[in-house]
């Protein structure tokens, strides 16, 4: 807890500020009480004169007086008489609280309430100044986690002030490079979908036979082209946002992922009773969503699947509860070559694939991100894990519909 608290920089420098001040007083307070009473003057003789200013006597002090003590002189004058001359230590007069103090204590607790005083009047200057950083480091923070309109406020005319002005302008053009780099990957896609169907149309009134080589050869690279093409449109819209004009209904995923199983031959399981108190909806499990993404969040791991596996895949539904939230589970299992694990996080990001990978293995890494891209916009999470034997899963977590709605 405590190295919590003071991991925060106002902390930091507000107790710099403290301890400065208790070692100050603490240095006051030593010499001021070395000091309180200074040592007087030893007097070593005392010479008593008459009023015509002659020396009639004198004294001397004993060796082995003490200091602190009243000073006694025996004098004798030169007619015989013996004076006794007392010099009284000198005392402090009786109404200062001070002496009537135990060591220290009134000056003390004035030095004490001096740097309480010091103490609480620096922490808001130094909260002040701090704020400003802490706002400048949420803004970063957000910036660096991809929402790109993050800025800071850049009021004042110090350091501070300057810095985040910087990066609010490194900021602006980096969002307006990315939107132009957006805008220009979605115009060109969806320009290169004329070429495409010229091409086709052209293959079919060639007259090739259509089981020749050559004629699957080409149509296949026509398709995966029209596939990277589709892609990356719809990569295009859901960062843009443009996803979130789709209307959203109350559909049957499991529904989908029979239609999508049988499309590639794998093995569908439903286990919508998990034990957990949920009940299952007949044998169907409704999710608020988009029909098409859902699909296309299906397919897109059903494929990946089929690229790195043998056959052997299969699609498992079930449903969870994790807090108060009821959860609808997609996990897609391949017995391929698996993922590393320092590679689980990475394999999601656009145009990202496992090292070694090649081309006859097809895709340029964009399924699975846009699974990722899908999942987030139905509130929901991917993720990879090792399956038990070999292999990969893909799990995905979705909000189940409220049966209410």
């Amino acid at each position: 807890m405590w190295a919590r608290f003071t991991s925060h920089l106002y902390v930091r420098i507000w107790l710099a500020v403290v301890a400065t001040v208790a070692v100050l007083t603490f240095l006051v307070g030593a010499a001021w009480h070395l000091n309180r009473d200074p040592p007087q003057l030893p007097i070593r003789e005392v010479l008593v004169h008459n009023s015509a200013g002659e020396v009639i006597g004198t004294a001397q002090t004993r060796p082995d007086r003490k200091l602190g003590e009243d000073l006694v002189f025996r004098v004798v004058t030169r007619d015989g008489q013996t004076l006794n001359l007392l010099l009284p230590r000198p005392q402090r007069p009786p109404g200062n609280p001070w002496t009537r103090l135990p060591f220290g204590f009134g000056f003390g607790w004035m030095l004490v309430l001096v740097g309480l005083a010091v103490a609480l009047g620096a922490y808001p200057v130094m909260r002040r100044l701090t704020l400003r950083l802490e706002a400048l480091q949420r803004g970063v923070e957000r910036w660096g986690a991809g929402d790109l309109s993050a800025r800071v406020n850049a009021d004042g005319s110090d350091e501070v002030a300057f810095l985040a002005g910087r990066f609010n302008h490194a900021a602006e053009r980096i969002e307006t490079l990315m939107d132009s780099h957006k805008s220009l990957l979605a115009n060109a896609s969806h320009e290169l979908r004329s070429p495409l169907a010229r091409i086709r149309m052209g293959l079919e009134l060639m007259g090739v036979d259509p089981a020749s080589p050559q004629r699957l050869e080409i149509a296949r690279s026509i398709n995966e082209l029209d596939q990277l093409i589709d892609e990356i449109l719809l990569a295009s819209r859901l960062d843009a946002k443009q996803a979130d004009a789709e209307p959203f209904e109350v559909l049957d995923l499991t529904g989908l992922a029979a239609e999508e199983c049988s499309r590639v031959n794998a093995e569908l399981q439903a286990e919508l009773e998990t034990g957990l108190g949920i009940a299952s909806n007949g044998h169907s499990l409704t999710v608020q969503g988009s029909p098409r993404l859902l699909r296309r969040l299906i397919r897109n791991l059903l494929e990946n699947a089929r690229r790195y596996s043998n056959g052997d895949i299969s699609l498992e539904l079930a449903q969870m509860r994790l807090g108060l939230r009821q959860l609808a589970v997609i996990k897609v299992h391949d017995r391929g070559p698996g993922v590393p694990a320092g590679q689980r996080e990475r394999i999601f990001e656009p145009f990202y694939r496992l090292p070694g990978a090649s081309e006859r293995e097809g895709g340029v890494g964009l399924g699975l991100a846009l699974v990722k891209s899908i999942a987030q916009r139905h509130a929901g999470t991917v993720r990879c894990e090792a399956r038990p034997g070999g292999g990969a899963s893909f799990i995905v977590e979705l909000p189940l519909a409220d049966p209410r709605a």
